[in-house]
């Protein structure tokens, strides 16, 4: 049937918008230990949150390598084209 949530009807995990704090806690243990198992990376890490927030945060946000801003005009151009290629695939 597949594993449980890891925080179904928890106490005392919290909800809502990430703290400074948090982030830096979780990218300082990240970038410490690495991430490992990430059901059990809040409590060893410090954070009141589930795992799969943890991830979430971790993967959409917090990561390193993460690009933001706008395309360059290269980029855009490859984009446009694979689009005439490709479609919407």
């Amino acid at each position: 049937m597949g594993r449980s949530p890891c925080c179904n009807g928890e106490a005392g995990v919290k909800k809502g918008p990430w703290t400074p704090e948090e982030d830096k806690l979780l990218v300082d243990y990240i970038q410490e230990k690495g991430h490992g198992s990430w059901r059990r990376l809040p409590k060893l890490a410090g954070l009141n949150r589930c795992g799969k927030s943890c991830r979430l945060r971790w993967t959409n946000y917090l990561r390193p390598d993460i690009k933001r801003g706008r395309f360059t005009d290269d980029e855009e151009k490859l984009i446009i084209h694979l689009h005439s290629l490709l479609g919407n695939k």
